[in-house]
């Protein structure tokens, strides 16, 4: 008989008959009524504080301010509670407040005394005196309400301090504007004697930069002048000698020419003769009846012989013309030449006038640049003293605060609540439901198990009569357990997830985390029922108090005492806890590997003690035909 055959058996049996259908029907829905229904009343009770009654009462007779504007703080604080809406306020005298708390009319009251307004604003008289605020809560009532009306009575003290100190800081802030004021005024007058002290300096150091220039720029326009005034002394008489030179070669020159062209043309007249001559003598010989080869040969003969006069003649020719060109250009330079001599008696005596005028002008240069030296130390000196007034003044102006409205403000704000608290979180739960959901998965998840063995048996009687081994004995009747488990989380987590609303950061991940704890649960329930009999209900009820206290399923499990620190180690729920918190809010990571392997042993250990209990059941005594206790 294999464990799939005894599992099937035993559904079947509790499947004959419309009672035991209703009743396993009944079994799945167990985890679902319990954690669904839990879940879905604790869904975001935050939400919902609008609907708690409260009580205020103001006895604040007012005060005046350090301006003396009536103020009333007391008041002011009331109906700012009231308009926010964060409870259900009611205002009332303190009489009927002290009383609604003693008769359960209202959870909690904040009163203000009479001189709240006069202690508050006693520290801008220089008469600080604390002001305080009563609450009243009565635990009777409500533990929780308690807890929360003093988280609610410390966050008005610190909006209350804050508001108070932010007035007086700003008060103090612009009490420095007078001062301020006037420091600035010195200080504007002081930078722009500073400007202007340091335009003088500019001014003066570029005047005496431009007087030493000219000190030494004129130096050596003098001494340049005088040197050419010295180089260009004889500069008239050989400027004359070039052009009589030039004169005298450009005639040279015309001379040249002259004879060149007439030999040119002789040369001309020669060619002309020769070339007459040969028409003359072909004409003859041809007359005197010589062959015409003869003619030819003696033509050529001729033209051989004349080739040397051709050369000379070209020769000739264009010397001639080179001829022409250097008497046209040697001209032109003597006409230059002439030019350039009468004009060089003027420019010798300009540049004699400039050497004089230069040297005057460098000795007054030398004066001017003497007298500026002077002026630049003094205004050196005005300049750095007017520096350091203005520096003074405005460094001093620096440490006098005067910010503008908004920065004021902020200021104000800062130092009467100097430290901001900026929250992160890796992973958010959103709502007290969602915090609370793998607690309550978990918790269904074992009740759910644990009632499947109020109708299922946990080892088949004819499997163990029939010889079965032991091992699919105990697997057989598990699995049966195993089957309703998992229709119970399926079932749980549909509701969680779409009828409370719950948001399931990996819906996958986390389904399959709840079949293994449902498989294990179911297990280690079927395992102890198996072993212990009638007695191991009624374990199964110890471990379940033993892992509510231990499993850290609300408060954080290191907050447990330290004598319970054993039972969260080794008990399987805080792992299923603790993975389903990874599950649900920031899904899975290499930590819920641990919490998967505390889980999987758990199962197959439990296996294992079942295997152990059908193999002792084998074995028939009297105490098992009949037992001294049944469930």
């Amino acid at each position: 008989m294999n464990p799939v055959r005894i599992a099937a058996n035993e559904l079947r049996r509790l499947s004959s008959g419309t009672l035991p259908k209703l009743a396993m029907v009944a079994l799945v829905l167990v985890p679902l009524l319990y954690a669904s229904f839990y879940l879905y009343a604790n869904y975001d009770p935050y939400s919902r504080l609008d609907k708690l009654p409260a009580a205020v009462f103001t006895s604040d007779a007012g005060a005046k301010d350090s301006a003396g504007v009536e103020r009333n703080v007391g008041r002011e604080v009331t109906d700012e509670l009231v308009k926010s809406g964060t409870f259900q306020w009611h205002q009332v005298s303190q009489d009927e407040a002290l009383k609604g708390v003693r008769d359960d009319n209202y959870s909690f009251a904040i009163g203000i005394p009479r001189d709240f307004s006069t202690a508050l604003l006693s520290s801008g008289n220089l008469q600080p005196q604390q002001a305080t605020i009563t609450l009243t809560t009565n635990d009777a009532n409500n533990y929780l309400s308690g807890t929360i009306a003093k988280q609610v009575a410390e966050q008005v003290r610190k909006t209350i301090a804050e508001k108070v100190g932010s007035e007086a800081a700003d008060k103090f802030l612009v009490g420095f504007s007078t001062i301020y004021g006037k420091i600035q005024e010195a200080s504007t007058g002081a930078s722009q004697l500073a400007d202007g002290a340091g335009k003088l300096k500019t001014g003066q150091q570029q005047l005496a930069d431009g007087a030493n220039q000219l000190a030494s720029g004129s130096s050596q326009l003098a001494t340049g002048l005088g040197t050419l005034k010295s180089s260009t002394a004889q500069l008239p008489a050989q400027t004359q000698k070039l052009a009589d030179g030039a004169g005298q070669v450009a005639d040279g020159n015309q001379k040249v020419s002259d004879a060149a062209s007439l030999a040119a043309t002789a040369s001309g007249d020669i060619q002309g003769k020769l070339d007459g001559y040969r028409t003359q003598l072909a004409q003859d010989l041809r007359a005197a009846e010589v062959p015409e080869a003869k003619v030819q040969e003696i033509l050529s003969r001729l033209d051989t012989l004349r080739s040397p006069v051709d050369q000379a003649n070209t020769k000739i020719q264009g010397a001639n013309s080179q001829l022409v060109q250097l008497a046209s250009g040697a001209r032109q330079v003597s006409d230059g030449a002439h030019q350039l001599a009468s004009a060089t008696p003027q420019l010798t005596s300009g540049i004699a006038q400039a050497a004089d005028a230069s040297t005057q002008i460098r000795d007054g240069a030398s004066k001017l640049n003497d007298g500026e030296k002077s002026a630049v130390t003094g205004t050196t000196e005005l300049a750095d003293g007017a520096v350091k007034l203005r520096d003074g003044l405005a460094a001093g102006l620096k440490e006098i605060p005067n910010p503008d409205d908004p920065t004021r403000a902020a200021t104000a704000n800062t130092i009467a609540d100097p430290v901001a608290v900026n929250s992160s979180g890796v992973a958010s739960a959103g709502t007290y439901g969602a915090g609370l959901a793998p607690f309550f998965i978990s918790l269904a998840t074992w009740i759910g198990a644990f009632v499947l063995f109020l109708l299922l048996r946990p080892l088949s009687t004819r499997a163990l009569t029939a010889g079965a081994s032991p091992f699919k004995v105990a697997l057989g009747g598990w699995l049966s357990s195993a089957l309703l488990g998992i229709a119970q989380v399926i079932v749980l987590f549909g509701a969680v997830t779409w009828l409370v609303g719950i948001d399931v950061a990996h819906p996958l991940g986390a389904i399959g985390f709840a079949v293994l704890v449902s498989l294990t649960f179911t297990a280690v329930v079927h395992a102890l029922n198996s072993f212990f009999g009638a007695v191991g209900k009624f374990l199964g009820l110890v471990l379940l108090v033993l892992q509510l206290v231990s499993a850290g399923g609300t408060f954080p499990w290191q907050t447990i005492p330290d004598a319970l620190y054993p039972l969260h180690i080794v008990l399987p729920m805080g792992y299923a806890i603790d993975g389903f918190r990874h599950l649900l809010y920031s899904g899975a990571s290499m930590e819920i590997l641990g919490d998967i392997g505390v889980l999987v042993a758990y199962l197959v250990g439990a296996i294992l003690v079942s295997t152990l209990a059908a193999r002792k059941r084998r074995t028939w005594t009297v105490s098992a035909l009949k037992p001294e206790l049944a469930l």
